[in-house]
């Protein structure tokens, strides 16, 4: 199959080296000169150092040339969410599309689906999701993704293109679920990093957020996705899986996961620019939390925990008063 991964960040360069030796692939980098480097070097020193780049692997610079080679075969796009549109712009309008970004669009709040649908009608479109840190993709080890669209045709080409070795595909139809799932998710892994951060920070014996704490964190925010994303028209069940619970496990807990980074560096006291300076690469969880917020509260769905989160982002409340106002809250039934 021919193959264009349009975007050369850690997860396009990973996902397009780990299928190179079995098809066609072009791997296109936005800036030439991180293109030339890649082909010299023969790997992407910046965001994945020490990986050697399949030599079957192509890197191209030039847009068209890139999308021209997947005509015939399967188009993704591996850039950030705030990119999305603007390269969707570029693009035929007839040309399936397959998306790895996870988040919400800074200003208009939408998701990859709500984008695409405003900037090419109903071509075909879908995400391919899931509890995946690129450089153990790019490694070979074993990862589990979901293929999303509601155009069987481009999921069973995901399947197609990426199933097998060491990655595992499944497909859905419910697109919003697993976007949802992958936006959220980065948010939340932002609390939980700020829980893990202040009892890295207190005396053992100090009454601060533990294990217990983060369990609860972890459970309770699964339970916030899930009201968003029903509310938005999302399946509920499509939150257990990969997309929800699964991602929402790996980035909340996980030492790659940049969205936890961020929380752990905030508990130490440092700011959210000095915090966003020493990670060196996007957090969407920062920039998706406020979106967050704003579309449950159009939509009278309850998430005090990203509430919190973006509350700390802005610097109105400090991270242990967070958690003293979450535990402040009033008993409820659990579900």
């Amino acid at each position: 199959m021919k193959i264009t991964v349009l975007g050369a960040g850690a997860w396009g360069t990973a996902l397009a080296a780990a299928v190179a030796d079995r098809h066609e692939l072009v791997l296109w980098a936005r800036d030439p000169a991180q293109a030339k480097a890649m082909r010299r070097d023969g790997s992407n020193q910046r965001y994945l150092s020490g990986v050697v780049l399949p030599a079957k692997l192509h890197i191209e610079a030039d847009l068209d040339a890139a999308v021209a080679h997947a005509r015939a075969g399967l188009l993704v796009l591996a850039t950030p969410m705030s990119a999305l549109r603007d390269l969707l712009l570029r693009l035929p309008r007839d040309m399936p599309v397959l998306w790895l970004c996870k988040g919400f669009e800074a200003g208009s709040g939408a998701l990859g689906h709500e984008i695409a649908h405003a900037v090419r009608g109903a071509a075909p479109c879908g995400i391919l999701s899931g509890p995946s840190f690129a450089m153990e993709v790019a490694r070979g080890q074993p990862t589990a993704l979901v293929a999303a669209s509601q155009d069987s045709d481009l999921c069973d080409a995901a399947v197609s293109a990426f199933h097998g070795g060491g990655l595992r595909v499944y497909t859905s139809d419910d697109v919003v679920g697993v976007e949802v799932g992958g936006a959220v998710k980065n948010v939340l892994a932002i609390a939980v990093g700020i829980l893990d951060g202040l009892a890295a920070a207190a005396p053992a014996d100090a009454a601060v957020p533990g294990l217990n704490a983060r369990a609860a964190l972890i459970t309770r925010g699964l339970a916030e996705m899930t009201r968003l994303g029903v509310a938005l028209g999302a399946r509920a069940e499509t939150f257990m899986g990969l997309s929800g619970l699964g991602d929402l496990v790996l980035t909340a807990t996980g030492d790659m996961s940049r969205n936890r980074r961020v929380g752990l560096l905030l508990a130490a006291g440092n700011s959210l620019p000095q915090a966003l300076g020493a990670l060196g690469h996007v957090a969407e969880g920062v920039y998706s939390a406020d979106r967050v917020c704003a579309r449950a509260g159009a939509l009278g769905v309850q998430m005090p925990i990203a509430q919190a989160v973006m509350d700390v982002l802005a610097g109105q409340l400090d991270p242990a008063q967070a958690v003293r106002e979450l535990m402040a809250r009033e008993a409820r039934a659990e579900t």
